[in-house]
């Protein structure tokens, strides 16, 4: 099975290359982050004729987070499941494609240290670990896979000294992510590569010309319970959906198990 996670920064915008993108790379199963669009205007036509079932949990112009499955989609859950009040954002939505419970987030960015927001994304991710262990089991074959926004490690961005003192590596945030990881879920990405390997982003700002600089930043992932991660045969960035005409910032993340 091909997993892949991709924020295409609005999905009107941009879907004829993510239409394109599918059609050459093929994934099992895709998950997208900020849509940008309603459930009404999201285009589960254009994906069908693609071989896609979707599912979409949107908000019009924010947030809005989907998946895609060409190897069925069963159970779909919008929002978290621990029995508060419902998330004010559309940023996780799940569901069951060929076996694998699928999750796609959207993590909040956070905006600056100490800002509202900044707390909200905190509580947003433990938010997600207690829905984690009310729907799923580590046992089980689980993803979790989105745009996180959060560097895990100081290898995950060009320049750690630009950081200092910013979202996105705070001691805070990594420890959050880590509680997250700690329910059961593996990094395959970075345990593939080691912590030796630079250079292997997932994001770059549109600005200051940062992508043919190769200054980025590693902030999508595809994590996986313990009995997906031991399956794992691939881990890989697709640099080259970076690139062309109005591109998304993102690049797509893919993960496969054999």
């Amino acid at each position: 099975m091909l997993i892949a996670t991709w924020n295409v920064n609005s999905l009107k915008a941009r879907l004829p290359r993510v239409e394109e993108w599918l059609d050459q790379t093929r994934p099992d199963v895709v998950c997208l982050q900020e849509t940008k669009l309603s459930d009404k205007a999201f285009p589960a036509l254009s994906f069908s004729s693609l071989g896609y079932e979707s599912v979409h949990f949107g908000q019009g112009q924010w947030n809005g987070v989907a998946i895609l499955s060409r190897v069925g989609l069963d159970d779909p859950g919008f929002g978290f499941a621990d029995g508060i009040e419902p998330d004010v954002d559309a940023r996780l939505v799940a569901a069951t494609c060929g076996g694998v419970r699928v999750h796609s987030v959207y993590v909040p960015n956070g905006r600056e240290v100490g800002h509202d927001h900044y707390h909200y994304k905190l509580s947003w991710l433990a938010r997600l670990r207690h829905h984690l262990a009310a729907t799923c089991s580590p046992d089980g074959e689980v993803v979790v896979a989105g745009d996180w926004n959060i560097i895990p490690t100081d290898t995950d961005v060009w320049d750690p000294s630009k950081f200092i003192g910013s979202t996105h590596v705070t001691p805070e945030e990594r420890g959050a992510l880590d509680e997250v990881k700690s329910w059961g879920l593996v990094d395959t990405f970075r345990r593939r590569y080691g912590d030796d390997a630079k250079g292997l982003f997932s994001y770059y700002d549109y600005t200051a010309g940062h992508f043919h600089k190769r200054e980025g930043m590693r902030i999508d992932y595809v994590l996986s319970s313990p009995p997906l991660a031991e399956r794992s045969i691939l881990d890989v960035i697709d640099r080259n959906a970076r690139k062309g005409s109005k591109p998304s910032d993102h690049a797509p993340v893919l993960a496969a198990y054999r």
